[in-house]
């Protein structure tokens, strides 16, 4: 027996003093609540109401227990309030990748408490923040996305301790010279191009470029990804802000089917009208955040005319 739905019918048949209009008021079939009024007697063990008149009165029995079930009816309603206003004010955890810029991140956060939704900010793995969606353990998250599709394009380059090349650059200038004395530095990929169809293009573009794999190295993580880079022993591939916020020198990768693509995801369980309010102001800021260059359109990255593009597009 769904104990709550008898009582609103007991209560509002109690108020209403007729089975016709409390069933309107609840919005049911008068039968339906007939039925729930007679278990609902066969279970307290005796009438609620009088039925022998024209107008409904309530026995004994049923004058005792109102105030009873009037108060267990407001008290569920004090808890579906309280888990309201949970929800409303509980903070929608966002999960971001690892080396996105903190000030940019702090705007987000002050903007989600200008719009009344507090934005909790956790940097994770591009796996992880997936997997935190399907969860519901995140509220939003950024998902990697092939950069030709993408609504939020992050140009990568490569970082090194020297100076820029002030152009697009190739793998292919990380091949060693000949008759250049001297090692040449390793490739360093973080976590967040390391995975799924990122890393299989990065393999495929570092076989095209000549590149033994053994150059290729995945960064235990961004910080001791820059230590390597600024002692010299390696070149990272990132985007030009994070380059730029740990005083690295930074070329753009004419490989651009290896730039990173991101959409913004939101939870199964947060409604489709609130998770589109919050997108109109957090998008931008999170563009920023990421060091996005959403001008670049995936009709502008298909027109690319580097052949090595359109394969590498292909998989």
């Amino acid at each position: 027996m769904d104990l709550l739905a008898h009582l609103e019918a007991y209560v509002a048949v109690a108020e209403q003093r007729s089975f016709s209009r409390a069933a309107d008021v609840l919005y049911v079939a008068q039968p339906v609540l007939s039925r729930r009024i007679k278990v609902l007697e066969q279970h307290l063990g005796g009438e609620l109401f009088d039925r022998s008149r024209r107008q409904i009165t309530s026995t004994e029995l049923g004058m005792l227990l109102l105030p009873h079930a009037r108060d267990v009816l407001g008290r569920v309603e004090h808890l579906r309030q309280v888990a309201r206003d949970a929800r409303a004010t509980a903070a929608h955890t966002l999960g971001v990748p690892p080396d996105g810029d903190p000030a940019a991140l702090a705007r987000v956060i002050r903007a989600g408490a200008q719009h009344g939704v507090p934005i909790g900010v956790r940097e994770l793995a591009a796996e992880e923040r997936e997997v935190g969606l399907a969860a519901g353990s995140l509220a939003f998250a950024l998902v990697r996305v092939p950069p030709e599709t993408a609504t939020h394009h992050v140009p990568l380059g490569l970082a090194s301790a020297g100076f820029d090349a002030g152009r697009p650059v190739h793998l292919e200038s990380l091949r060693p010279r000949r008759g250049v004395a001297g090692q040449t530095p390793d490739l360093l990929v973080t976590a967040e191009d390391g995975i799924g169809f990122a890393a299989e293009r990065f393999a495929k573009a570092v076989a095209r470029a000549g590149l033994a794999e053994s150059r290729v190295r995945r960064a235990a993580s961004t910080a001791t990804a820059v230590a390597e880079t600024l002692a010299g022993h390696a070149v990272l591939v990132c985007a030009e802000p994070f380059a730029r916020r740990h005083g690295l020198a930074w070329s753009p990768l004419a490989e651009v089917s290896l730039h990173r693509g991101y959409e913004l995801a939101s939870s199964a369980r947060l409604g489709g009208e609130h998770a589109a309010a919050v997108r109109d102001w957090l998008e931008p800021l999170l563009a920023d955040a990421l060091g996005a260059d959403d001008r670049a359109s995936a009709a502008q990255a298909a027109e690319t005319p580097d052949p090595r593009f359109r394969l590498a597009t292909r998989g």
